[in-house]
């Protein structure tokens, strides 16, 4: 049978491909109505009755399956829709993808992702998604750990100059952050965001205001740098925080202190230091991390005098009463300076000692390493006083150990809770030390502080067991001196020697594991190499490329292998002056150290080339770091660098075949272009 209304059918290729769309509500029909169309004249009406209708149905029908969450049917109407009439109106597309989002199935937040990139990308139609959709999106891709998709929504929004208001954009780099990947794309989003507010900034824009990083922001970014070890991340996120005005709060600055040490950044912790001293009793258990880092670093650096000045510090923050009038200088935003306080053009951050966020989602403990917390005070863990121990051995200054011993005694003592003194004497014995042990039990009894019975006991057992008879001898006279004579009977004696050879047989003390493990470490990074790196850095950042290259070249010659930070510090005083033919020589260095000298490959450093060597043209080496990188299977942040190809190198060759090229090396070059394009991903 033949619909009546069949007459009306034009012959338009437009309606053929909407047949099968039409067949699911006209079943039973449709075969006729295309014989129909086969043989209609061209002149037929070109309007279809029931068109408007069909157009109102689906609409209908994809209204009632959103309202009632229903995604299946949803999402059939809207592609039934979609190909017969385009995309539906604004408002219901919106709505569309925000419930696809909300959804815990990753197939369907994949599909509102492929949904707005197809929007997206027809020119037309780029204004039909809303910046709150994309900020919704973004933030259930990244509760999803779909955190490539976060990053292209995110860069989407920044490419139409929109950044997530602040708590959002904090939510969703909370989720992104559980993950290594998550935080170098969150690191890498958070420079871009900086470096938009700053170019809005410079052009006294008023929106710049509303896309500025809180200090939250930084936090959260800045604890995921430490956590997964990405110290170059950090550093380069310290001196955005610099960049752009951010006052920073207490857990911020004990963040930034952990970030400067694992850089051996010393000079800016210790300008921190100034600071930090001056706040109240209350803030000590919060500050026990960046005492930890700095104590760290004068131990890193050799330097035994300063670390024991720290000690020394920590222990008269014990008795700080407060200040009213340090208290309101410590409410009021302070400057440090990053690189050097000498720099007249140098970055300073604006902190805040005393200021705690309400909402902050980060609590930074850190590791407790050197410095514990315990009852009230700060106090020394056994490998801070195995190092102190080892620092002044080596030198032989045996008194000064025992000065600095003596001085906190009474207010900071090792984790088994015993004596410094005490404990420093047993592991000196161990080690066969028994000159060291002995200047340090006379030095205890001069200073009028004589040890206990027990202490001079193992020392006396350690003369016997080794027939020292003779020292034995002046050391049971001096027992006598301090009226320790009463326990001396022969019996007891030889009862002590066989408990102490027994107990010496079967355990070892937690601070004798302690040197054991730090004496087997100490050797593995000079001490020296902290020293020269400091100094490149702030040559670097003082733009003196020349000093900084004599510093290197001094560090090669001592037969000094230079670390991450040295090739990372050179790396961007280069990339500040243009000088990116100099990056290249330095790049062949690094290889030369990677090959010859187990130098390990950093994803931070390969990004650092990568990044430059694209700024400056060079795609043959560009494609040469993807290659290491790729080797290490190691993850690249292709987004970005596409973004900075089309910022820098859009139309480069974009119409040259290779036909077309004069030289080798322009066939070369242009080869190696169609390969970083290829990519990443432009076509």
């Amino acid at each position: 049978m033949v619909l009546p209304f069949t007459r009306y059918i034009p012959l338009h290729n437009r309606l053929v491909r909407r047949a099968s769309t039409l067949q699911r509500f006209f079943p039973g029909h449709f075969n006729p109505i295309l014989q129909k169309i086969s043989t209609s004249s061209s002149s037929d009406c070109e309007r279809l009755p029931w068109e408007r209708s069909t157009q109102a149905i689906l609409l209908g029908k994809l209204k009632t399956a959103l309202r009632n969450h229903q995604m299946h049917e949803g999402w059939e109407s809207f592609q039934d829709f979609r190909t017969l009439y385009g995309y539906p109106e604004v408002q219901l597309l919106n709505q569309l993808i925000v419930q696809l989002s909300y959804s815990s199935n990753h197939s369907w937040t994949r599909k509102a992702f492929d949904l707005v990139l197809q929007v997206v990308k027809e020119e037309n139609n780029s204004g039909l998604v809303h910046v709150d959709t994309l900020t919704k999106l973004a933030l259930s891709l990244a509760r999803l750990q779909m955190s490539t998709s976060a990053a292209v929504i995110l860069r989407l929004m920044l490419d139409k100059g929109c950044v997530p208001p602040m708590h959002l954009l904090c939510l969703v780099f909370l989720h992104l952050v559980k993950t290594e990947i998550g935080a170098y794309i969150a690191c890498n989003y958070l420079s871009q965001v900086c470096d938009f507010y700053i170019c809005l900034k410079d052009k006294k824009a008023q929106s710049a205001d509303v896309v500025k990083p809180d200090a939250s922001i930084f936090c959260l970014v800045l604890d995921a740098c430490v956590r997964f070890n990405l110290p170059l991340k950090g550093l380069l996120l310290i001196e955005l925080v610099a960049l752009t005005g951010t006052v920073v709060d207490a857990h911020t600055v004990v963040i930034v202190s952990q970030i400067l040490e694992m850089n051996g950044l010393r000079d800016e912790i210790r300008e921190l230091k100034d600071h930090i001293d001056s706040v109240s009793a209350a803030f000590i258990r919060l500050y026990r991390q960046f005492y930890d880092s700095l104590l760290s670093l004068h131990f890193k650096f050799n330097d035994i005098d300063a670390a024991a000045k720290l000690v020394f510090d920590m222990n008269s923050s014990h008795n700080r009463h407060d200040n009213k009038e340090n208290r309101k200088d410590l409410q009021k935003p302070c400057s440090i300076a990053i690189g050097s306080r000498n720099l007249r053009a140098g970055l300073k951050i604006h902190i805040e000692p005393e200021l705690l966020q309400n909402d902050s989602v980060v609590k930074p403990e850190g590791r407790q390493d050197l410095i514990f917390y315990r009852g009230q005070k700060l106090v020394l863990s056994n490998r801070a006083l195995a190092k102190f121990i080892t620092g002044y051995k080596k030198d032989g200054r045996i008194s000064e150990l025992s000065k600095l011993l003596l001085s906190v005694q009474e207010e900071l003592y090792s984790v088994a809770g015993s004596s410094l003194c005490s404990d420093a004497i047993g592991a000196c014995i161990h080690f066969g030390w028994l000159e060291s042990a002995h200047d340090i039990l006379d030095d205890a009894e001069a200073a009028g502080s004589p040890l206990d019975w027990d202490t001079y006991m193992l020392l006396l057992s350690a003369y016997r067991r080794r027939r020292m008879q003779r020292v034995a001898n002046a050391l049971l006279k001096q027992m006598t001196r301090v009226h320790l004579d009463k326990e001396l009977a022969d019996d007891t004696i030889h009862e002590h020697f066989h408990c102490v050879e027994t107990s010496d047989s079967l355990v070892k003390s937690n601070l004798v594991v302690t040197l054991v493990q730090i004496l087997k470490d100490e050797d593995r990074i000079f001490p020296l190499v902290y020293e020269f790196n400091s100094s490149i850095h702030f040559f670097c950042m003082a733009r003196m490329m020349e000093d900084a290259l004599k510093v290197y070249r001094r560090m090669v010659e001592m037969n000094i292998q230079p670390t991450i930070q040295t090739f990372a510090y050179l790396l961007r005083g280069y990339s500040s002056l243009g000088m990116y033919r100099e990056i290249t020589i330095l790049w062949g260095e690094i290889k030369r150290f990677m090959k010859g000298c187990g130098f390990p490959a950093n994803r931070d450093l390969y990004e650092l080339l990568l990044i430059n060597f694209l700024r400056g043209g060079y795609f043959e080496r560009v494609m040469e770091v993807i290659g290491h990188m790729r080797d290490q299977n190691m993850y690249a942040d292709k987004l970005m660098y596409k973004v900075e190809f089309l910022r820098l190198h859009k139309n480069l060759y974009k119409s040259l075949k290779a036909s077309d090229a004069r030289t080798e090396a322009q066939l070369k070059r242009l080869e190696h272009v169609q390969e970083f394009r290829k990519w990443v991903g432009i076509v």
